[in-house]
């Protein structure tokens, strides 16, 4: 074993009188700072990222990465619907970044029961619509389907199912302003759902497109227009700037233009909010450096005090700087690698028990999640140890350093 490992070794666990005074707490509140800081650097981007990827999921579930919409409207300033005819459906389906395409239509109307009203969107969904998102988020009930009595179904939040006190079964009726006259329509509620997100919950209800296309007097290829749904999220602006050349202001043979865009330009706060959040990380893991660093550094200076004699001893034993040096830095690796494996270990450990079990819950209604979501990104959770490594290096490097300003005549006489 070499000199100065073999020293190294000794001093990291020596178990001396003056050791236990000075030595040994120095050495555990350096460990602790150690892994106290890669545990909260690793919980809080698990969580963040976990966070981003949740909300994220619930906007574009709802209403998908990409969508194509009319950019003309009539004289009563109504959206005119789009032509989804097989030329147009070509033309987004070439390219290669798309991995679905579903149609939809909107219609704006008022839902009324003997206590109470809410205006609404009803938005209708065609039978090959994906629905999974949907289907998480019932909370009873099914999805709108044809129905044998003729009377449509009807999706509802369970924030509009509450306010118009409506359980699963109910009936209601929703009514229309067309042509400035009135017309009522009797749905039957078939199912409750809950996002969590405001926006949707309180502003939209589900029903199938033919009956929407039916109350916006559309034939069976006009609607609202395309969501689509592209393979990498995080090309979408991409893909929406490249469909955008080929299809904007391009109008159809009615005269009437479309336009492309992104669910980060159709939901711009929400994806505003996540990216302050990565702010927050960034500050996160800069203070658990800093913590890192002062601890190391304080340790370091902490134990070269209390063997200031064994320095001087060296010195006097022909001992150069650079090997007293090699000693500290061998025992200030020793001493972070401890803490890394500790902090990794109990960091990870905490994520997984929250992402199995959600121990720390959250209140819905303000973060759109009921508890603390976690996402395990292995490659950053490696990049975080490596930078944490490098850094800590330096320091250990730059702090070794105060070892040549010792005296050995007057270290020796030091007690």
């Amino acid at each position: 074993m070499k000199f100065d490992i073999f020293i190294a070794r000794k001093l990291y666990s020596d178990d001396s009188e003056g050791g236990k005074r000075f030595s040994r707490p120095a050495v555990r509140i350096a460990l602790a700072g150690i892994a106290i800081g890669i545990a909260v650097m690793i919980i809080s981007l698990s969580v963040v990222l976990g966070f981003k990827r949740e909300v994220a999921n619930k906007v574009t579930g709802f209403a998908s990465h990409v969508q194509l919409l009319s950019l003309s409207y009539d004289s009563n300033r109504q959206m005119l619907p789009v032509i989804t005819g097989d030329s147009l459906l070509s033309v987004v389906r070439s390219f290669p970044d798309v991995d679905h395409v579903q149609s939809f239509a909107l219609k704006m109307g008022l839902l009324k029961t003997s206590s109470d009203f809410c205006g609404i969107t009803f938005k209708g969904l065609p039978a090959d619509y994906d629905t999974t998102f949907l289907h998480q988020s019932l909370v009873s009930g099914s999805m709108p389907r044809p129905s044998a009595d003729g009377i449509p179904q009807l999706l509802l939040s369970q924030t509009t199912a509450r306010k118009l006190q409506l359980r699963q079964g109910d009936r209601v009726f929703a009514y229309f302003l067309s042509n400035e006259s009135m017309r009522a329509r009797r749905f039957t509620v078939c199912g409750i759902f809950q996002t969590n997100m405001t926006e949707y919950d309180s502003n939209y209800a589900i029903t199938d497109l033919a009956t929407v296309q039916r109350l916006n007097g559309w034939s069976a290829d006009e609607t609202s227009g395309y969501e689509i749904t592209v393979r990498d999220f995080s090309r979408v602006n991409d893909v929406a700037f490249d469909m955008a050349l080929s299809i904007n202001n391009r109008p159809d043979h009615r005269g009437v233009s479309y336009g492309v865009f992104s669910i980060r330009e159709l939901a711009p706060h929400t994806f505003s909010w996540l990216a302050v959040l990565d702010m927050n990380v960034v500050m996160i893991i800069i203070l658990m450096i800093c913590v890192s660093i002062f601890t190391i550094v304080s340790g370091l200076l902490i134990i070269m005090l209390d063997k200031i004699n064994m320095i001087g001893t060296l010195k006097s034993l022909g001992a150069t700087d650079f090997t007293i040096r090699r000693i500290f830095i061998s025992f200030s690796v020793m001493l972070v690698g401890k803490g890394l494996i500790i902090g990794n270990v109990a960091g990870l450990l905490l994520c997984y028990l929250q992402h199995w079990f959600h121990l720390v819950s959250l209140d819905a209604s303000v973060y759109y999640i009921s508890y603390v979501p976690i996402q395990l990104n292995y490659p950053y959770i490696l990049l975080l140890n490596l930078l944490t490594i490098l850094i800590t290096s330096l320091v250990i490097i730059g702090s070794s350093h105060l070892i040549s300003v010792s005296n050995p005549t007057k270290t020796m006489r030091y007690e």
